[in-house]
């Protein structure tokens, strides 16, 4: 039966396996994996903590950001190519998959490379506008330009990481990330404390662990991939295939481009009424980030399940498989929203013993779990936009979730003052909701009509 597990085609997990085996399959090693990169993003940190110097520690947090903008590009070529993939994987047109995954890596390449050169001739402007100042600049100046440098290396990460989870890889997607952080952890420990090379030594660590994981991502699509081997062979798709590509892609880099936005709003409104309303909204972002973590990591590891079915026309494996991942979000996000509800002033002091922190944060944490649940649903949806092509429809969750805040947040903030800044959040992912369930029930009708459109292969 092991040996049986093992030779399982992980296209067995899209087109034939039980439901929830699939979905067991697909979402389990995401979860564990989205996980592990919180784990990823403390490391650096930590290590760089340990020399004990604030403007170190400032340097790296000012630069978070770029390490943002650069996920939202490789993201745009792994989540745009990655379902396109998967979609012409139900077709049958496995050609045409191998194609797409040999542009989505060298156009992740070429554009990472590009973006690391203007980024440093326009370094000394960028580094300002993160806020660097006199004693952060140096530091902020040294890992930036280190971080750009190498930021082919995390856009073609992020993009391979999807790829691979196209044809249903998840365990494959799972053990990257695992690469990353265990390099990342030898590297830090190495440069930045052996070495005493400190920010420029957390930031070759970053891009060294970005190149190792990319490094197994390639190897397995091709010499282990069951649809996928001899992508690197291809380069060139028609200009219809690359619109296929970016009208799901262009949408994520928007919805991740604008969060960076919404993180400075909210961090600079908050500052105005002082630390205890900072610290509180940075421990109920962490008591929330379980959920929405787990959650992210049901839908993103079921969207090649979605793709797949959708485009070899299996509208009851589908029903069945929006079905069963909504019945997963809606347990873990509401189960987890009521008992950390219920647990508010127990689960806060985990976190601080300041009552004027805890006083705030009762409000904020109610705030945030209902706006966790709402996310969760969101993701769903868009999730399912995404895997069956629908740009216009992803273009709409996208912007709700990513500019609409702004508007919110400038609104409710002026009229409202800090109760309208702690609830703009949860009012923003309520319309995103309500925006989803009007446009999914359309598509629920065609899908139980089974009016579906069919994907020709050309």
């Amino acid at each position: 039966m092991e040996d049986f597990e093992m030779n399982e085609s992980n296209i067995y997990y899209l087109k034939e396996s039980p439901i929830r085996k699939s979905i067991v399959h697909l979402s389990i090693p995401m979860m564990v994996g989205i996980s592990a990169t919180t784990i990823y993003n403390l490391i650096n940190a930590y290590f760089i903590g340990l020399i004990h110097d604030t403007n170190m520690m400032s340097a790296i947090t000012l630069a978070m950001p770029i390490t943002l903008i650069l996920m939202a590009v490789g993201n745009m070529f792994g989540v745009g190519g990655g379902t396109f993939i998967t979609r012409l994987l139900g077709s049958g047109d496995t050609k045409k998959g191998q194609k797409v995954a040999g542009y989505s890596f060298y156009a992740s390449i070429i554009l990472g490379i590009i973006i690391g050169i203007i980024a440093i001739i326009f370094m000394k402007p960028f580094v300002h506008l993160l806020g660097a100042d006199s004693q952060t600049i140096l530091y902020t100046t040294q890992y930036s330009t280190i971080l750009f440098a190498g930021g082919a290396a995390f856009i073609l990460n992020f993009a391979l990481e999807q790829l691979v989870r196209s044809e249903g890889a998840s365990k494959e997607s799972m053990y990257g990330m695992f690469i990353s952080v265990a390099v990342s952890i030898v590297l830090d420990a190495l440069l930045i404390l052996v070495f005493n090379l400190h920010v420029i030594g957390a930031g070759i660590s970053i891009v060294l662990a970005n190149i190792a994981s990319s490094t197994y991502y390639v190897w397995f699509l091709e010499n282990k991939s069951d649809s996928l081997k001899g992508f690197l062979k291809h380069f060139k798709i028609s200009v219809k295939d690359q619109l296929e590509v970016y009208k799901i892609g262009v949408s994520e880099l928007f919805k991740s481009a604008f969060m960076i936005v919404t993180t400075l709003l909210l961090n600079n409104f908050s500052a105005e009424y002082g630390d205890n309303v900072v610290a509180s909204f940075g421990i109920a972002v962490r008591i929330t980030q379980l959920p929405e973590f787990l959650t992210m990591g049901l839908f993103l590891g079921a969207m090649p399940l979605f793709a797949y079915s959708f485009s070899a026309h299996n509208t009851k494996r589908l029903k069945e498989a929006l079905k069963e991942v909504s019945l997963w979000i809606g347990g873990i996000s509401i189960v987890f929203a009521l008992v950390a509800y219920l647990l508010r002033v127990p689960v806060l002091s985990l976190f601080t013993s300041d009552p004027r922190v805890i006083q705030v944060g009762l409000t904020i944490l109610i705030a945030q779990l209902i706006s966790s649940v709402f996310n969760g649903f969101s993701g769903l949806f868009t999730g399912i936009f995404q895997a069956s092509g629908l740009g216009a429809q992803t273009g709409v969750m996208s912007t709700i979730q990513g500019t609409f805040f702004i508007p919110v947040v400038l609104l409710l903030h002026h009229f409202y003052g800090l109760n309208g800044l702690i609830w703009s959040m949860t009012i923003t992912e309520g319309i995103a909701f309500v925006a989803g369930i009007i446009m999914i029930i359309p598509y629920l009708n065609k899908l139980n009509k089974d009016e579906l459109p069919v994907m020709q292969k050309q």
